[in-house]
């Protein structure tokens, strides 16, 4: 990991002009971004530091052979609320076993079955923000403008379908509720996690914690612990822990390919501005650095395994479905210790 630039954007948030977030975030957005560098055409992102070598070392690190889903579930007891037609999801069943035992399913000799159906926005429960997502100013990931990347039949260029194959590498869980908070581990609402709070944990945790190119890192903030002991409350969209827009440099020089975290927003809400601002460190990592977020992730049997062992990589397996064109896709990422 390369040492912080001495012009970069700070990386400090008390340096923050909190009423000026229009250029703060184009600040990092030109630091950051990282159009071109992996050709015109490129579809992946961040996703491209994910090689062949770095699967292998990925597979390297199970030792156990514990599989862990890292998904929270798909049902109607979620958090969503309706926000932007959020909802959770509707699972109907078509066909049941009492439809089997009252013979009205039309088969022959005696047979039965069940069948169902699920309706839901891709970004309801644990997701991947695809490319496609967020935009900069009219413009999308690599520089392309926003309209021709995605319309109304779905991303044309930058699908969620391109990455059903690639997101295959070495996994590392940064626990920064259970480092900064060792009494609760969980922050609190509102805290911004800064680059320094990732280098602590990072060293506090260990030469297993450290993190370079082609890593997926999972921040666990502690937040969902809290919601589902306290009830989801306002869990979907309301005040969380969070990086700070001040991550923007930790993120792009690490080199990573993905970055997920247990809260639904992944950065901290509220957002670090005395004015109106909303998910700024999303305009500066998706559309110009090219980052694949994750959100919504359920890290607690994970946290617990990784401190039994003292170890905290792993081999970490998230693909998205293949849905042709959509901005994002609901995964059951599994952690392989």
């Amino acid at each position: 990991m390369s040492d912080v630039r001495a012009d970069a954007p700070a990386e400090d948030p008390a340096l923050l002009d909190r009423n000026d977030p229009e250029t703060e975030i184009a600040a990092r957005a030109q630091a950051f971004r990282n159009w071109g560098r992996w050709g015109d055409d490129d579809v992946l992102g961040t996703l491209n530091y994910i090689d062949e070598s770095k699967r292998r070392e990925a597979a390297g690190l199970v030792r156990d052979g514990l599989a862990l889903s890292l998904s929270q579930s798909f049902d109607m007891d979620g958090p969503q609320k309706g926000w932007r037609r959020r909802t959770n999801p509707v699972h109907t069943m078509l066909d049941t076993g009492t439809d089997a035992e009252r013979g009205t399913q039309g088969f022959p000799h005696g047979l039965g079955g069940a069948d169902d159906v699920i309706a839901m926005p891709l970004q309801c429960s644990t997701q991947w923000d695809g490319l496609g997502h967020i935009f900069d100013h009219g413009f999308a990931w690599n520089g392309r403008r926003a309209g021709d990347v995605v319309t109304s039949d779905g991303d044309l260029v930058t699908g969620i379908e391109h990455a059903a194959d690639v997101v295959v590498s070495r996994g590392v869980l940064l626990d920064v509720g259970r480092h900064l908070r060792p009494e609760t581990g969980e922050l609190e609402d509102g805290y911004a996690i800064t680059a320094a709070d990732l280098r602590s944990c990072i060293d506090a945790q260990g030469g297993t914690a450290r993190v370079g190119r082609g890593d997926i890192v999972l921040v666990r903030t502690g937040h969902l612990a809290r919601a589902r002991r306290d009830g989801w409350g306002d869990y979907a969209g309301g005040a969380a822990p969070g990086l700070s827009l001040t991550t923007a440099g930790w993120l792009h020089r690490t080199e990573i390919a993905a970055v997920a975290t247990d809260t639904w927003g992944f950065e901290v809400r509220p957002n670090e501005f005395d004015v109106p601002a909303f998910q700024p460190l999303h305009q500066v990592a998706i559309p110009n650095m090219g980052l694949t977020i994750g959100e919504l992730w359920d890290l607690e049997r994970l946290s617990t395994a990784c401190a039994e062992r003292g170890r905290w990589e792993f081999l970490l397996t998230a693909a998205p479905l293949r849905i042709t064109g959509a901005v994002g896709s609901p995964i059951n990422p599994i952690a392989v210790l």
